[in-house]
């Protein structure tokens, strides 16, 4: 056990979620989380203020999903190692996921050991991989050329937060408070997303939001 506890900080968008892996991972001894965040964006915020040594991150986020988190914490914050907890098993959230730069993915089924074992073998410079993600890399190492399927396709970073707050139900004047931009701005973004995308309107997005796994 670290001298020095383990710095995690948790990105779940579930209340009850954080606060029991909270309670979990402290009761372990050697691990102190020093900040919980229910967005990606909280996410990044909160990983430049803390520094944490390891970040526990879920894919479906509000406003910045997983995978867009650990695009940024590679740039911004690059000394902290990513974790993946979700309950996305598909092979293209693992690969995904590796390529953004996470060491590690587990799925909400894992034990608590193995969570455990997790954020430790990350600190030291480890990677953690379920046996279901170990599949899924070992697969693409055998057939390397194969396409994946990213559900967002080529949205930005921004696009892709208009998108979790459209689906959320948001208005574009509120989407424009929530990003501080201006209304016309947040037109623009909702519009190149419904049109990459290829849907119609609100109700197409939530439907293919819903479809390809990016709701919890």
């Amino acid at each position: 056990m670290p001298t020095v506890p383990i710095r995690v900080l948790l990105a779940d968008d579930h209340t009850l979620v954080r606060e029991s892996l909270a309670g979990l991972l402290q009761a372990a001894g050697g691990i102190h989380v020093v900040a919980q965040a229910a967005d990606g964006v909280a996410a990044v915020a909160a990983a430049q203020t803390c520094r944490p040594d390891v970040v526990v991150v879920d894919i479906s986020m509000p406003r910045l999903n997983g995978i867009d988190v650990i695009r940024r914490l590679r740039s911004e914050v690059p000394d902290a190692r990513v974790l993946v907890l979700t309950m996305h098993e598909e092979h293209e959230y693992v690969l995904h996921a590796v390529r953004a730069g996470a060491a590690g993915y587990l799925l909400k089924e894992a034990a608590t050991a193995e969570l455990i074992a997790a954020v430790r073998n990350l600190h030291a410079g480890r990677g953690h991989f379920s046996p279901q993600a170990a599949l899924a890399l070992a697969a693409q190492i055998q057939h390397p050329g194969r396409e994946l399927d990213d559900p967002y396709q080529a949205l930005t970073s921004r696009e892709r937060e208009v998108f979790h707050l459209i689906v959320e139900g948001q208005t574009t004047k509120e989407i424009a408070r929530r990003l501080d931009i201006s209304t016309k701005t947040a037109e623009n973004h909702r519009f190149r997303v419904l049109n990459k995308l290829a849907v119609r309107n609100t109700a197409e997005l939530v439907r293919y939001a819903v479809r390809h796994g990016l709701l919890d």
